[in-house]
């Protein structure tokens, strides 16, 4: 999400940075070359045309003219500006009722409204140590139905069951009443969609609202139509008390307007951002996190918390004292190093997490490919036992065979014997407590493995 802009903004911000002293001159370039990429990222005219006049008398004042460093401090007043705009600080779910709680989700047809539904309620149901119910009021779609049916057995959560002979009224009403005698915490509605925004559609969800009084009111919207996205945002928020936005399919949005327009329309902000298709690809919205990302600055603590939810402690515990023992690093050991990347998204995800990620140029990022870690995964599994276990065993005919199972070159296996070589030696390094040695094993390592 946002390379295009972070791309613009990190060349543009950077000619800044030398500057010793900052006028309405030497900005005046800057700001445009500012306003030009905000555009590009289809962020709405009315957003951009603020945000720009803030920083330019942010530039100017007293402050930044009397810094140490005034370029730095122009780009601090765009990181800044950026927050303001995305909403200064993530806000969570209030959830403080009788429970249920309830959580109404609203939002167009083909924006991931029902896959959200399932998303929230693992979340909370991990994250929150809730016990959640799910129901689709979607009378319109019985494949909805069906869909949220299947999504809660993957993420065991409680599915109420319905029908598309009822009304979504009585639906909805009936879940909650189930819930509240089964003792749950959550309940979220699904409610049904359209391809655009009419009365009949609005009156519906309005006599829905009024009948179960949601303590939360999200709108489901597509990152992907840009600042269309903000705007019939307004359109709901307008028929419907909103409490709050979640942005769908992000990761496939490189421009990011979406992100940066919809709280300054809607005035809601942003609570949750859906990073992909899987069921665990949710994350709260955190605005100071996204500034950081779109000026190329990573996000570190995102990174962190990512690692500290996906990394099996116990396993990692485990292979530390294996090392220690002088035991070794087997394939058994590096399927679960890959599996562990896997579940963070890849390799992809974690780099664009790390700072600096805005000045590698773009040939290099594209040579990241993350089907490589599947690839390998798949090259260890046509593997035998033995052969994970003692990687010296790999050999000729052996080495033919695995290619063979796993549908992949020779060439690929030898890479793979290769990479786990570089690996092990590290790992020794390691275990005998030499830091200086070890960083520098990897650093000669990495310059022989492909991207």
């Amino acid at each position: 999400m946002f390379d295009n802009l972070t791309d613009r903004l990190s060349g543009t911000l950077k000619n800044l940075k030398g500057k010793g002293k900052l006028t309405e001159s030497n900005i005046k370039d800057t700001l445009r070359e500012v306003r030009m990429a905000l555009l590009e990222a289809d962020v709405a005219l009315s957003v951009v045309t603020d945000f720009i006049e803030n920083v330019k008398q942010g530039a100017l004042g007293k402050k930044v003219q009397s810094s140490l460093n005034p370029g730095q401090a122009f780009v601090k007043l765009v990181q800044s500006e950026l927050i303001q705009v995305m909403g200064e600080a993530n806000q969570e779910l209030n959830l403080k009722t009788n429970p249920p709680a309830i959580v109404l989700m609203a939002g167009l047809q083909g924006a991931g409204k029902t896959t959200t539904v399932a998303k929230l309620g693992r979340w909370l149901k991990e994250t929150k140590k809730k016990k959640v119910g799910v129901v689709s009021a979607d009378v319109y779609r019985p494949a909805a139905i069906k869909q949220l049916q299947t999504l809660a057995a993957e993420t065991e959560l409680v599915f109420f069951d319905s029908d598309t002979s009822q009304k979504p009224v009585d639906i909805a009403v009936n879940a909650i009443e189930a819930a509240k005698k089964q003792f749950l915490d959550v309940v979220i509605v699904d409610t049904a969609g359209r391809l655009h925004v009419d009365d009949a559609m609005m009156d519906e969800i309005k006599a829905l609202h009024v009948a179960i009084n949601p303590i939360e009111t999200l709108f489901v919207v597509d990152s992907m139509t840009g600042q269309d996205a903000a705007n019939t945002a307004k359109a709901f928020n307008d028929a419907l008390p909103l409490t709050g936005i979640v942005l769908t399919k992000a990761d496939g949005d490189a421009r990011g307007g979406a992100a940066l327009s919809i709280r300054h329309i809607t005035g809601k902000p942003i609570k949750f951002i859906g990073m992909g298709e899987k069921t665990d690809a949710l994350e709260p919205f955190y605005p100071e996190r996204i500034a950081s990302r779109i000026l190329g600055m990573g996000d570190m603590l995102s990174l962190i918390e990512e690692i500290e939810k996906s990394v099996d402690k116990k396993k990692a515990e485990k292979l530390a004292r294996k090392v220690r023992k002088g035991k070794g690093f087997d394939f058994n050991d590096f399927k679960d190093q890959l599996l562990q990347m896997e579940k963070m998204g890849g390799v992809g995800a974690m780099l664009d997490k790390l700072p600096g990620m805005g000045n590698v140029s773009q040939e290099v990022k594209e040579k990241i490919n993350d089907k490589e870690l599947s690839r390998q995964i798949a090259v260890i599994n046509s593997m035998t036992l033995q052969e994970r276990r003692y990687p010296d065993l790999i050999k000729g005919n052996r080495k033919k065979r695995i290619a063979a199972g796993c549908g992949q070159e020779l060439q690929d296996v030898n890479r793979m014997l290769k990479q786990h070589k570089m690996m092990q030696k590290m790992m020794k390094k390691f275990a005998k407590g030499n830091a200086v040695n070890m960083m520098r094993g990897l650093k000669s390592n990495m310059r022989g493995m492909r991207m």
